[in-house]
């Protein structure tokens, strides 16, 4: 019973919530931290498109959105992927004349390569009114720097090839990081629920990196070469936003 009457008053609250969310977004704009977690898809470019395939990026940041539609962000993704490329030449070193790496029990070692990294972002920008249907929605432009770092992991099974494990594979996984720019231009809806907000666009990053590694197996020298990446991205987020003040005016059904 008192699970049951706890659950009929966390809906009443909602309820209560969703009425003054309505209030504030369809009659006047808004000032509200936004949370917001995101996916995107990336297509990468420049040097980096010569490690790597097409990736993904998982994200969590915060937004504050002012009252005059600025909005000030912050967020950090996950970068991963599959797709590595010139694998063969990366692991010259310790590939047999068939491809295969020989661990420690003198049988060939299972292992798997991934791409991985992140970036950190910090952008600013506004949001515009063409095609909103409320004054906290429409078209959403921003741009703002960061860093940027990624690297091709090794996954050796039960790390049995010690020759791609611990501190040797750091010799293979070309770690790379650097400062970089990010744009992107989207949809930006805040709904009349706190629930239904949401962003999608086409992000832009471009890193300037170098190689933070002291040594490379696979030019058997340290890498000393300044890189340029980029990418483009399919990014849609989710936002559950935290309204700084109560409405103004409040309506009654």
């Amino acid at each position: 019973m008192i699970i049951k009457r706890g659950f009929c008053l966390l809906l009443l609250v909602l309820a209560v919530m969703g009425l003054k969310a309505q209030s504030n977004v369809r009659d006047s704009i808004i000032g509200a931290f936004v949370p917001h977690i995101s996916y995107s898809y990336q297509f990468p470019g420049g040097d980096i498109a010569d490690r790597y395939g097409d990736n993904s990026t998982i994200g969590l940041g915060l937004r504050y959105k002012t009252s005059k539609n600025f909005v000030y962000s912050v967020d950090a993704n996950f970068i991963f992927g599959s797709d590595i490329k010139n694998t063969d030449s990366i692991l010259s070193m310790v590939l047999t004349h068939d491809g295969f790496i020989i661990d420690g029990n003198g049988t060939y070692a299972l292992y798997a390569l991934y791409e991985r990294g992140y970036n950190i972002n910090f952008s600013f920008g506004k949001v515009l009114p063409i095609l909103n249907p409320n004054p906290n929605s429409g078209l959403m432009v921003t741009a703002g720097f960061g860093y940027m770092l990624h690297r091709m992991k090794i996954d050796n099974q039960h790390r049995t090839a010690p020759q791609i494990s611990g501190d040797y594979a750091k010799g293979y996984d070309m770690l790379t990081g650097g400062f970089s720019l990010n744009q992107f231009v989207g949809w930006y809806y805040m709904g009349n629920s706190r629930l239904t907000n949401f962003y999608l666009g086409i992000e832009f990053h471009q890193a300037f990196t170098k190689s933070l590694r002291d040594w490379d197996f696979h030019s058997m020298k340290k890498d000393d070469n300044k890189y340029f990446d980029f990418f483009i991205g399919l990014k849609i987020g989710w936002m559950l936003p935290i309204y700084d003040r109560a409405p103004d005016n409040y309506y009654y059904y």
